[in-house]
């Protein structure tokens, strides 16, 4: 639209629109003055557990060395279902003489966990309910090996106590052998622990409309329920609610965050949600050139802006984390391209940018790790060998230079095939260059860039780190789905 725009005042960005269109080199503009906002964004990751993430395996040092060397603000913890006994510390109904109380196989990673974010604020999600908790015809099984995955194990939707206090104290009790140093159970034992760990946020539950499919009533109640009970063990503690793997159910955030629907005092802290791109099945999901992760990304940026408005009329002061974003590919066609992992990754970046503008807290990239059989497409490091991927390396990239703070400032982008957002930081300087294609791109960047540095995360820099070099040309090349992020003020 500015090309057939007559004004003379547009005469300069005129004649740019028609470079553009001649040598079709995207542009870059700044005006270092205009701050647009000061971004409140973390960029960040979460941690789910799974077996190469337990004691013994043979990436579990590699993988936990990178989540402590990252040194992120609020990782998302998630043991969930499909491994019981990783993540459910009380797999059968208490009895007359015992219970089935047994943190032998959680606690190993979770505290692992703990000592790789130690000194760095965390979200945790003990996102799955005991089974028996719920009304279901016949008991639901769960397997003897811990590493055997199962889908099925959420069954049920009405919650066997209406009064929710079963389902208050299962959360309380567990939250108190992390916070407490142990509890009492049902029948009046105590189990002590020893942990006294800060536990800052608790999220609660995890795409429940997936997981025992309650009504956006139903899950109210239930959060109020679990959020009483640990409350009454660690006060400090703050939540996160909803959690819905389908951020376009708009009735959930309808109800939820209308304080009417909650009981008194109830905290609403926090919501969350997630956005998974996905290549098109059948032949296109081995084609890089038809992937558009950050056109799928446009569509989830809408929904975005549509929660905002909600958010914004019914509790304004209610923060968001968004802790799932990731690529989840149909099949393995992905697997013999080393390119996926960096296509993905300038999906992230190019939400954490967009995501910043609209005043997101927490930008969080999934997972740590995945592998065969648990969604290995969204996996940031290497399952095999423990080695940080692109996926790692971009988000490693943004938070070593980017945080809550910094001021965005006027960018102009003059062509569609890359993002670009510059920042004023307490470092300096620095701009945020993404191709979003599967192709060699130029890119004239503004004249205060020349001789400045430049770190890029780009297929040749493969699983190491983002690799430093000096802007020698204002006319910057971009291999495909290349990062980068220049810095004018050297550090």
């Amino acid at each position: 639209m500015f090309c057939r725009t007559p004004f003379p005042g547009l005469i300069l960005l005129l004649l740019s629109c028609l470079l553009l269109t001649a040598g079709g080199i995207p542009q870059v503009a700044i005006d270092w003055t205009n701050t647009i906002r000061v971004s409140r964004s973390t960029p960040t990751l979460q941690v789910v557990v799974n077996p190469p993430l337990r004691r013994g395996s043979s990436i579990h040092d590699q993988a936990f060395a990178a989540l402590r060397d990252l040194g992120a603000e609020n990782v998302r913890y998630v043991p969930w279902l499909p491994y019981p006994k990783l993540a459910v510390a009380e797999l059968d109904p208490p009895g007359t003489n015992s219970t089935s109380w047994d943190f032998s196989l959680i606690d190993p990673m979770t505290l692992d966990f703990f000592d790789a974010t130690k000194g760095h604020s965390k979200i945790l999600n003990f996102s799955t309910i005991p089974a028996w908790l719920f009304k279901t015809p016949q008991p639901v099984s769960y397997p003897t090996d811990p590493n055997e995955p199962v889908w099925n194990y959420t069954q049920g939707t009405e919650l066997r106590d209406p009064t929710m206090k079963e389902l208050g104290d299962y959360y309380a009790r567990l939250v108190s052998w992390y916070h407490s140093g142990g509890f009492t159970d049902e029948l009046g034992v105590r189990h002590n622990s020893g942990h006294h760990y800060d536990i800052p946020w608790w999220e609660v539950l995890n795409e429940p409309e997936w997981e025992h499919d309650p009504t956006p009533q139903q899950y109210t109640e239930r959060y109020d329920a679990i959020v009483s009970a640990i409350h009454q063990v660690s006060p400090q503690t703050k939540f996160v609610g909803l959690a819905l793997g389908k951020a376009s159910r708009f009735d959930f955030f309808e109800y939820f965050l209308d304080p009417k629907h909650h009981q008194p005092g109830t905290p609403l802290d926090m919501i969350s949600y997630h956005f998974y791109a996905e290549p098109e099945k059948g032949t296109n999901a081995c084609n890089p050139d038809t992937w558009h992760f950050c056109e799928q990304s446009d569509k989830f940026l809408e929904t975005v802006r549509t929660i905002e408005g909600i958010r914004l009329r019914l509790s304004p002061s209610t923060k968001t984390t968004i802790d799932e974003l990731g690529v989840v590919a149909p099949d393995e066609s992905w697997r013999n391209l080393p390119v996926y992992w960096n296509a993905a990754a300038a999906m992230f970046a190019y939400l954490y940018v967009e995501l910043s503008k609209l005043g997101i807290e927490n930008i969080g990239a999934s997972q740590l790790v995945g592998y065969p059989t648990q969604f290995p497409s969204v996996s940031m490091l290497n399952w095999e060998t423990g080695k940080p991927n692109a996926r790692f390396r971009v988000l490693e990239l943004l938070k070593n230079n980017f945080g809550p703070g910094d001021e965005l400032v006027s960018t102009r982008v003059m062509g569609a095939d890359i993002a670009a957002q510059a920042y004023r930081t307490a470092a300096g300087r620095k701009l945020l260059v993404i191709n979003k294609l599967n192709a060699t791109v130029g890119v004239d960047l503004p004249p205060e860039t020349l001789g400045a540095r430049m770190n890029v995360v780009d297929p040749m820099t493969g699983e190491d780190p983002a690799q430093r070099r000096t802007v020698t040309s204002t006319r910057m090349t971009l291999a495909p789905f290349a990062v980068a992020v220049v810095s004018t003020v050297p550090q």
